[in-house]
């Protein structure tokens, strides 16, 4: 099969083990960012598998009714970035394993990373002794502090696991089956909103951006948080309306942010909270790690290879099957 990978940054995806899965096809690897349609229509004309890296890149209608010889994306976890009713239509299969059963444990642990980091400003210091200064920060100790967990799900339960190992006092905030969960594991759960924004040293959202979370996070919940405290988003920046994050961190409430995400990527210096100084940025690397990697591309790979045996697996759509007709896959 003619295969294209979008978006792989640093050419990265060739250097895999699991690389040698897709022996046999005909693979193109792009590592530029593009989403201009007609230049994507262009690149992928011939392409009959369509490799994504997670949301990097959007599919939508009008991309899919130019690509007459797609017939399957692979990828792996949620995909609000693929318009699939219109992959459906044009009987393109879409197979993606959720792995419900496991967290990205590389996004939880950059998570724990940024919390350190900005917690006890490692990289002012860093930069301080790059500049021939010594000790020109002093940071907080994580012990006893109070570590607000915004959704307990898979990577949630991970980090607050972090934080009790760190000796913090884990609360929790969510929707009811959230907060039904870190009970049974023993986790505390806030009393209100207002106590879980107001009383965290260290608030970490873990929520999926779906209609019902955008802006969930709003400046009154930002403006309850201490001028000590910090907030760390590894999920997704359309947790927090556009602007607000950058608003609550100038007036002081909270204090510190680290981010890992943005609402448009990928950023290359045009973000406002790149060039604050309270605000450690890492460009969405949670997942970015070989391991991670060998992880998914493993799973997105032998998609492909299912689909070309007749046998998909992961589907997401299987009426696509249908739409697409008689013979083979």
């Amino acid at each position: 099969m003619k295969v294209a990978i979008l978006d792989d940054y640093l050419d990265t995806v060739r250097t895999l083990d699991a690389f040698a899965r897709l022996d046999g096809h005909d693979v193109t690897v792009w590592t530029d960012h593009v989403q201009d349609v007609d230049v994507l229509a262009d690149r992928l004309a011939e392409t009959e598998a369509l490799i994504l890296i997670r949301e990097r890149t959007q599919i939508r209608a009008e991309l899919l009714e130019r690509l007459t010889n797609l017939a399957l994306i692979s990828q792996r976890s949620v995909y609000p970035h693929i318009d699939v009713a219109a992959c459906t239509e044009r009987g393109v299969l879409v197979c993606s394993n959720l792995h419900s059963g496991s967290p990205s444990h590389a996004t939880a642990e950059l998570t724990w990373g940024l919390i350190l980091s900005a917690m006890r400003q490692i990289p002012e210091q860093v930069a301080g002794m790059k500049a021939g200064r010594w000790q020109s920060a002093i940071g907080r100790t994580l012990r006893g502090k109070t570590l607000g967990i915004y959704s307990y799900g898979r990577l949630g339960k991970a980090v607050a696991g972090y934080g009790a190992a760190f000796g913090m006092d884990v609360v929790v905030w969510g929707r009811d089956d959230s907060t039904a969960r870190a009970r049974a594991d023993g986790f505390r759960v806030a009393p209100s909103r207002e106590e879980f924004f107001g009383s965290s040293d260290v608030v970490s959202l873990h929520l999926r951006l779906v209609e019902a979370t955008r802006g969930i996070v709003t400046p009154e919940d930002l403006a309850r948080m201490e001028s000590t405290a910090l907030l760390v988003n590894t999920s997704r920046a359309g947790l927090i309306d556009p602007g607000v994050l950058e608003s609550a961190l100038r007036a002081g409430r909270p204090g510190m942010a680290a981010v890992d995400v943005y609402e448009h990527e990928p950023v290359l210096g045009d973000d406002p909270l790149i060039g604050m100084d309270n605000v450690i940025c890492t460009p969405h690397i949670g997942y970015v790690t070989r391991d991670e990697w060998e992880l998914q591309f493993n799973d997105i790979f032998d998609q492909v290879n299912a689909f070309a045996d007749g046998a998909p697996i992961n589907v997401v759509n299987p009426d696509a099957l249908e739409a697409k007709g008689p013979g083979p896959v």
